[in-house]
């Protein structure tokens, strides 16, 4: 049992991050950030298993955290970077919600939608699980389009055509149906998605947030691409609705988070996930700009550990790398927990582990300092900036060192 315990981890381990100090002087603090990406990795890694139906909560099998629900923090936060340490990890995540696809389509049709919706907290039924007190369970739609995104990368990493008819097409075109019945059509431009929970939580019953537009029209997009790769008809009506669903703007030129908003401090990153991972951003003056304005509203205690491993990856992406490693260190060393170093939610919070944050992080390492990108043409390397204090990222990709 012992042999075969080990056997299971040297095979985890054989994808890996490995950070190299710049000079001696940083030996010691680059040695406990490995250490630190090496525990948040371990976690991750303990709580989702290959050939499995299963998928982890916020709070993993750590506790009973969030009930044990599975969020967006899922599909956005933690798969991504599983996704690609190990696909048949991934792929075990997205059979969660393959699964569990007729409860969400029964979803749908009770709200008077099309399609399937899945629910913003999932269990074991895949009916909505969100206690009735909270706003997010009826109105925080984008966790549909969340899973269409990680079904559509499961792909894109996979390039498994025969998984994308069998498990794939079925969400992608089910999820893109419950788009065109979601949106108001109040003319060109001008395909509203009104009265949504923001992915800033703060921000309920708002109208044409960004980060719900932006992520609804990448799933009518990569549903006809996915149609296109099978020779399966799309529905016109999807590229029709991904052309028309705003992306708001302020007279500053910096992206609008929502119809009403006016600057107020947000709780976790919205406008900033259209640069990373949805890429309905590309202009790096339009990145760069939008990343300072709302790295300016993130409250300093209360926030979730996720959103400044957003700012950390795009400031590498940006070439901004001594910032970058500012927010990286912002991430999680306030929210850490002796004597472990286990990470809670928020900055002096106590309730590790929270997964969702080591999701994000690990994603700064590979997507932000390791320059990895998730491509229709499967993972590439693209130019980032590392802080001072490191000379170089590696990353293995099960037992593949990719330069």
């Amino acid at each position: 049992l012992i042999q075969f315990h080990k056997k299971a981890w040297d095979q985890l381990w054989s994808s890996d991050i490995s950070i190299e100090p710049s000079a001696p002087q940083y030996a010691a603090e680059v040695a406990q950030t490995q250490q630190d990406v090496h525990s948040m990795m371990y976690h991750l890694y303990s709580f989702v298993r290959p050939g499995t139906a299963l998928s982890p909560s916020p709070m993993g099998l750590s506790g009973l955290g969030y009930n044990g629900h599975v969020f967006w923090d899922t599909e956005l936060w933690m798969y991504p970077a599983l996704l690609v340490l190990h696909p048949d990890l991934g792929k075990s995540m997205v059979e969660y919600r393959y699964q569990r696809l007729d409860a969400a389509k029964r979803n749908a049709f009770s709200k008077g939608f099309k399609g399937a919706m899945f629910p913003w907290e999932s269990a074991a039924s895949g009916v909505e699980e969100t206690p009735v007190w909270a706003l997010s369970g009826p109105f925080e739609h984008h966790i549909t389009a969340c899973v269409a995104i990680a079904t559509w990368n499961y792909f894109r990493v996979s390039n498994d055509t025969f998984w994308l008819r069998e498990k794939g097409w079925p969400i992608l075109s089910a999820t893109a149906d419950f788009w065109t019945s979601r949106v108001e059509r109040n003319g060109p431009g001008h395909y509203d998605i009104k009265n949504v929970v923001a992915a800033d939580e703060w921000a309920e019953n708002v109208d044409n947030n960004a980060f719900t537009n932006a992520a609804a029209k990448a799933n009518l997009q990569f549903a006809t691409k996915a149609a296109a790769i099978l020779k399966i008809k799309a529905d016109p009506d999807w590229m029709n609705v991904a052309a028309n669903i705003p992306i708001l703007k302020m007279e500053n030129g910096v992206t609008q988070e929502h119809a009403s908003y006016k600057g107020e401090g947000i709780k976790q990153a919205d406008v900033n996930l259209l640069s990373y991972p949805l890429k309905e951003i590309s202009d790096t003056a339009l990145m760069m700009k939008d990343l300072e304005y709302y790295s300016e509203r993130v409250p300093n205690e209360g926030t979730p550990a996720m959103t400044q491993a957003v700012f950390t990856t795009l400031y590498s992406r940006l070439g901004k790398g001594d910032k970058a490693y500012h927010w990286f260190k912002d991430a999680y060393i306030p929210n850490l927990n002796p004597p472990f170093r286990v990470i809670a939610e928020t900055k002096g919070g106590t309730n590790p582990y929270f997964a969702t944050g080591a999701g994000g992080i690990v994603q700064s390492m590979l997507m932000g300092f390791g320059g990895l990108e998730i491509t229709d043409k499967g993972i590439i390397k693209i130019k980032t900036a590392l802080p001072k204090e490191w000379k170089s990222v590696k990353v293995t990709l099960e037992g593949k060192t990719i330069n």
